[in-house]
This record gives structure tokens, C-alpha cells and sequence, in this order.
């Protein structure tokens, strides 16, 4: 690890600042800090932001959740308002690390954590998202745990965090406060396709901050729940993930929200999906037909393909776990 410059802050308008003349925030350092010591990212100056007021936790007037960006995986698991309410947070959070890594990680790095293609940490390796235009070695290489929705010619890596699946599900925003003001963007937005410029992976602009991730108000009585699966049960990335709220207030589904990890460069939402359920009632035969459209463009590559069934068997799986209707 080459020497760098440790600035803290303690409002955000010196954070502000600090970010507007180059320098690249840290809270937990679980992601950054293990870039730097593989080289892979070697800024100039860390802006440690653990002292910021960004670490409420709490419902809105209008119903809303708004989380704040410093709020801890651990803590954000177990608040109340996010287990009674969403419990597909709570899941995807404590199914995401080791309770260490959780009680260190924060909502915002979480969700800016960059991917875990070994090509993209070999830096023996051509890798487009850590130096464009040399090229991609999963392509062609060992790409077993990669994407198959969302890829282009230029990247296949998957996006890495397990609660992006699930605020991508919920229609969650992001809040952002940077040099030009604050300004909120949709998750399925924030999140940027590799296409020809794989390096680009958010929608965060130069020194802009992340305060906050609100996820709107759903009626009580929605339904929701993760599930994970990967090699071994333990601190593991998933080979796919599915993330599932459902609204069945009278027997029919009156609104449907899914999305899944592990397969897509960013937290894949599944419109396909979707649409097959609303204005449906549950049943077995719903969930194999809904489950079937997960796939549509799914573009696999020599050592994944397993991951097209693997993905269908998992939504039918967590649509039959959250829906009922046996």
C-alpha cells in the first residue's frame, strides 16, 4: 500500500469540500482499505466520514424508512421498524458478511462496493472496470460466479452487495448531498450497465456524498423476504439471490416487487416477473409461470449457464416462500 493523506471531518459541508478537491470517502473501510492494500485503488487522500450525523434510522411522516448512509449492516438489521417492516432487508443484510464485517460496514459503502471478480483484483489481469480499454480476461476466462443479465462485450462482472438486491426491489432512492446540492436518484437508476464504459458503475457524481437510502411507504401487511444461495452457507457471495415483497391483501396479488443478485452487473430487477403476478392469485402453477420469465436476455457464458435453471428454481422457490398459496 503506497502513503496516502487520512483527513476527519465532522460536518458534512468540510466533507463536501474535502471530496470536491479529490478525496475519496471512508467510513467502515472494509471495501476501500482492502482495494488499496492489493493496489487495485491507490487514492491520495481517504476523507474519514464516521463522525458525519448520518446514522438514524427511522420512519418518516409520510411512512417512508429513511436510513442513514453510516448506519451500520448490524444495526440496520436489527432496528425494528426494518424487521417488522421489511423484513427482506434485514434478511439480505445479515445474510451478507460475518457478523465482524457487519458490525464495521455502513449502508452507503455497502452499496458502492465494488465487484469481486478475481480479474478485477489480479492486476496480472486485463480488466475494463480498473483500466478501460485493456480488455475483459473473465470473457474468456474462469466465469463461474459472473453475470448473465446486464453483460455487455466490454464486462461480466456481478455487483457484489446482497441489500442492493433487496433496496432495488423496494423502489428505494438514494440521497445525495454534493457541491451542486442534494438531489435523489431510484436504485435501478443509481446503478450503471457496464455497456463500453464499464469503469462507470453509479450514477455518484465528483465529491457527491451519499446521506441516506429511503425505501416509500408499503402497506403494513406487505409480504417480503430474501434468499441467498451460494457454494457454502458461511460468508459466501451468492450465485444468485432473489429479493420478493408482495401485496396480497384479498387473496390476489395487488402489487408484485422482485429483483435478483448474483446474476446481473447491477441488482437486477425482474419487470418479466412482475408483470405475470399482478392482479393474479397465488398458487404453485403462478409461481412456476412468473419464475420462468426471470431469465428473458439472459446471456450466459461458458462456465455459467447453470446459473439460467439455478435462477428460475430460486424465484419460484422465495415467490412460494413469501406468496403461500400451496
Amino acid at each position: 500500500m503506497r502513503s496516502f493523506t487520512l483527513t476527519t471531518v465532522a460536518d458534512i459541508p468540510t466533507a463536501l469540500d474535502a471530496g470536491r478537491r479529490g478525496g475519496r470517502f471512508v467510513a467502515g473501510g472494509t471495501t476501500l482499505v482492502d482495494l488499496m492494500r492489493h493496489q487495485v485503488e491507490q487514492p491520495d487522500t481517504l476523507v474519514d466520514i464516521t463522525r458525519l450525523p448520518l446514522r438514524e434510522i427511522g420512519v418518516d411522516t409520510d411512512g417512508s424508512l429513511r436510513i442513514g448512509a453510516l448506519a451500520t449492516m448490524a444495526d440496520t438489521a436489527r432496528h425494528p421498524d426494518v424487521r417488522d417492516r421489511f423484513p427482506v432487508v434485514a434478511q439480505a443484510l445479515e445474510l451478507s458478511a460475518s457478523a465482524q464485517l457487519r458490525n464495521m460496514a455502513t449502508i452507503g459503502g455497502n452499496t458502492l462496493q465494488r465487484t469481486r471478480c478475481t480479474y478485477f483484483r489480479d492486476l496480472t489481469a486485463d480488466c475494463n472496470k480498473r483500466e478501460p480499454g485493456s480488455g475483459c480476461a473473465a470473457v474468456g476466462g474462469i466465469n463461474r460466479g459472473h453475470a448473465i443479465l446486464g453483460t455487455s462485450d466490454h464486462c461480466v462482472a456481478t455487483h457484489a452487495s446482497d441489500v442492493a438486491v433487496a433496496f432495488a426491489a423496494l423502489d428505494a432512492t438514494v440521497r445525495l448531498h454534493g457541491p451542486d446540492g442534494e438531489r435523489s436518484v431510484g436504485f435501478t437508476e443509481f446503478f450503471l450497465r457496464p455497456g463500453n464504459s464499464p469503469h462507470r458503475e453509479h450514477d455518484l457524481r465528483p465529491g457527491e456524498l451519499i446521506t441516506a437510502v429511503e425505501i416509500p411507504a408499503y402497506p403494513t401487511d406487505l409480504r417480503s423476504g430474501y434468499l441467498k444461495v451460494r457454494d457454502r452457507q458461511s460468508y459466501e457471495f451468492a450465485l444468485t439471490s432473489v429479493a420478493v415483497a408482495l401485496h396480497i391483501p384479498d387473496g390476489t396479488i395487488r402489487a408484485a416487487k422482485v429483483a435478483a443478485g448474483g446474476v446481473g452487473t447491477v441488482p437486477w430487477r425482474l419487470s418479466g416477473v412482475e408483470q405475470q403476478l399482478v392482479g393474479r392469485q397465488p398458487g404453485a402453477a403462478l409461481w412456476a409461470d412468473a419464475a420462468a420469465r426471470a431469465t428473458d436476455g439472459a446471456r450466459p457464458l461458458s462456465h455459467n449457464g447453470f446459473k439460467v435453471q439455478l435462477l428460475i428454481r430460486s424465484v419460484e422457490r422465495q415467490l412460494r416462500a413469501v406468496g403461500g398459496g400451496e
